[in-house]
């Protein structure tokens, strides 16, 4: 064989091993490109079923949600006669104030016994001459001035029955709380607590109480200074006794009864 055939021969030999190769560098790089455009290298990530389960709950959630209010069953009763008297009632009755008849005077009380249960129930929560509606206190039910009126009227010779005390109906289980915020209660106005719990003394000047608008009269005490007023007012002072008679006023109420009456009198507070 001469040497032009070795020649050929060895090259195409080497041809054949360098193609060789080529060819499997070249299928794999074509192997991982094709297999990065298609993601076939990363592996796929199957969730766990509480996880998919709890992601589904999730969006699927409402956006609100209503809330069932606890419900408090319990019967709401209201004050009894001797609670009533001794808040409200005994300021006059138990001194005789004003020509109210003193609580266990049997003399005094005769004439007003005689006149029946209801027509001294209903005096008590309408008011009658010097005595206020509701004894000053409009807060108090008719069921709460009524056991007040049998509580002194039975310690001073009479026998009427207390009228029985009837629960609030409670609210239904199944009815939905509201979600807002409740409005802040707004306390009673100077004008309305004057009104229900000053104008018994203050309007007519009794016990020494300085009328409302007589600037000769407040005017020493507008020289105390408003707090000095407002305390005064509060805790009580001689013949005026505390909050007027009336514990259930707050003190900023109690406060803006004396702005109202000092104001009227030539104060400025």
């Amino acid at each position: 064989m001469s040497n032009v055939d070795r020649d050929v021969q060895g090259y195409s030999f080497g041809q054949i091993i360098l193609a060789a190769v080529a060819g499997l560098v070249g299928f794999a790089v074509l192997y991982l490109v094709v297999a990065k455009l298609f993601g076939i290298t990363d592996p796929i990530e199957v969730a766990e079923p509480v996880a998919a389960f709890a992601q589904v709950e999730e969006n699927i959630k409402p956006v609100a949600v209503v809330e069932v209010a606890e419900v408090n069953t319990g019967a709401q009763v209201g004050k009894s006669g001797a609670e009533v008297v001794k808040a409200v009632c005994a300021m006059c009755h138990a001194a005789g104030l004003m020509n109210a008849p003193k609580i266990g005077d049997s003399a005094q009380w005769a004439p007003r016994i005689a006149q029946g249960y209801e027509t001294l129930v209903k005096h008590a929560i309408d008011g009658i001459r010097t005595m206020p509606a509701r004894g000053g206190s409009p807060a108090l039910t008719d069921d709460e001035v009524a056991s007040a009126v049998v509580e002194m009227a039975n310690a001073s010779g009479a026998k009427f029955k207390a009228p029985e005390t009837k629960p609030e109906e409670p609210a239904s289980a199944t009815e939905p709380a509201e979600t807002e915020a409740a409005p802040v209660a707004v306390g009673k106005s100077g004008e309305e607590v004057y009104q229900a719990a000053c104008l018994m003394c203050h309007g007519a000047g009794l016990m020494n109480a300085p009328k409302f608008g007589d600037k000769a009269q407040w005017e020493p005490r507008i020289k105390q200074g408003y707090d000095t007023l407002v305390s005064n007012a509060v805790k009580g002072i001689r013949m005026m006794p505390a909050k007027g008679g009336n514990p259930a006023l707050s003190d900023d109420e109690v406060a803006g009864a004396v702005k109202y009456m000092a104001n009227a009198a030539g104060a400025g507070f």
